[in-house]
């Protein structure tokens, strides 16, 4: 009868079943042998199940069924270690007595552990018959080695073939998550966004109040704030579960114009703040203008955020022999632990209660235009630097 299995079992039997060769094996080992019943077995200490049989005698066994393990001489293979042989248990000294064969009508047995590669015992490659056959031979016994070890091999690569196909399934069902993900971020969110920003821009064509200002001014800078946290986010997405940042790199003969726009915006936000620029820009830059601003927009905002608020923050731009470098530098308490700071979602010090994203997607901007981002803090300053090719590789 079939047994009702745990799953560690079914998935064993589903293995064996799943190697094709198996019931080439059993068909060869009754052949060679004229034995007319040979078996894949699972034995553990608790348990004895087939996975795979063919059966000429009517024994009764199929895929899935089991026998009482401490009945079985495979219970004591899996002791032992070594396999058994027996041409005819009447004769045989050690077996005549035993009541497994009493017990399951057999006169002749053969069972070899299969092992897989690793030494681990998975069960046995077995054979009876209510006939006394000849199977003590070193061709009989050097098959069915052959056969057991073929087998174990079988599970090994089964079993890996099996947790790769898993691992491509979960790596698909992320790909559809990531899609979805990016969709919701880039559709579902932008557009009520759009429709809270498009309504505070109306009211600001209205005759309002002070507080009735202010309210929309709030509004708008939340609009704004939103956006960015969003922009972030699918950053992130798109750099860690995509395929990377979206670029649009092209020589850009006045960069300087868009680094300019980029500090003019910042400082109307902190106008109680000192941003300086100095920049010398004598040949154009490839690069994605949109991006190399947006860079610039979050280190600027950085050290806005955890400067010294009495010192400037000082903006610098150069081309020199091929490389564009472009830093943005603050005073204020040395960072501690500066190597942690382009990690994702790192607020240490936070002070405006963002993602702790921007410095993440900075860097990764670096690295899309084949460039570096790297930071220098003492009790003087911190600096952070972009430095990457005029012309991209």
């Amino acid at each position: 009868m079939v047994a009702e299995l745990e799953m560690p079992f079914r998935r064993d039997i589903a293995t064996v079943s799943a190697i094709a060769v198996v019931p080439t094996i059993l068909d060869v080992v009754c052949r060679a042998t004229t034995m007319r019943f040979a078996a894949v077995a699972r034995v553990t200490e608790a348990r004895w199940i087939a996975c795979s049989v063919r059966d000429e005698i009517d024994f009764g066994l199929v895929p899935g069924g089991e026998l009482k393990v401490e009945t079985t001489i495979c219970h004591e293979i899996r002791q032992s270690g070594e396999h058994v042989v027996i041409d005819h248990v009447d004769e045989d000294a050690t077996f005549c007595r035993h009541p497994t064969p009493q017990m399951y009508g057999f006169q002749s047995y053969i069972s070899m552990p299969i092992r897989r590669p690793s030494g681990e015992f998975f069960g046995t490659l077995c054979a009876i018959d209510p006939r006394a056959v000849k199977l003590n031979t070193p061709e009989t016994i050097g098959m069915f080695k052959l056969f057991a070890d073929l087998i174990g091999f079988h599970l090994d690569a089964q079993e890996r073939l099996q947790t790769s196909e898993a691992a491509l399934l979960d790596e698909r069902q992320t790909g559809e998550l990531r899609e979805q993900f990016i969709a919701v971020l880039g559709h579902d969110l932008r557009n009520p966004l759009s429709s809270i920003h498009a309504g505070a821009s109306l009211l600001t064509t209205q005759p309002l109040d002070i507080a009735g200002r202010r309210a929309v001014q709030l509004m708008q800078k939340s609009v704004r704030r939103m956006a960015g946290l969003i922009d972030n986010v699918l950053d992130f997405a798109r750099g860690r579960l995509g395929g990377g940042l979206d670029l649009k790199r092209a020589p850009d003969p006045d960069i300087e114009a868009a680094l300019d726009h980029v500090v003019a915006e910042l400082q109307v936000a902190w106008p109680d703040r000192t941003i300086v620029c100095q920049f010398d820009l004598q040949e154009p830059v490839s690069c994605d203008t949109p991006r190399i601003s947006q860079l610039l927009s979050n280190l600027v905002a950085n050290a806005l955020t955890h400067g010294a608020t009495d010192a400037p923050v000082t903006v610098r731009a150069k081309c020199d022999d091929g490389v564009f470098e472009l830093s943005v530098t603050n005073t204020g308490a040395p960072i501690p632990d500066p190597d942690r700071l382009f990690q994702p979602f790192l607020r240490e010090g936070s002070k405006a209660g963002g993602l702790g994203l921007g410095l993440f997607i900075a860097a990764e901007i670096a690295r899309a235009h084949e460039g570096t981002l790297e930071v220098r803090s003492d009790t003087d300053e911190t600096c952070f630097t972009l430095k990457m090719p005029t012309t991209p590789s």
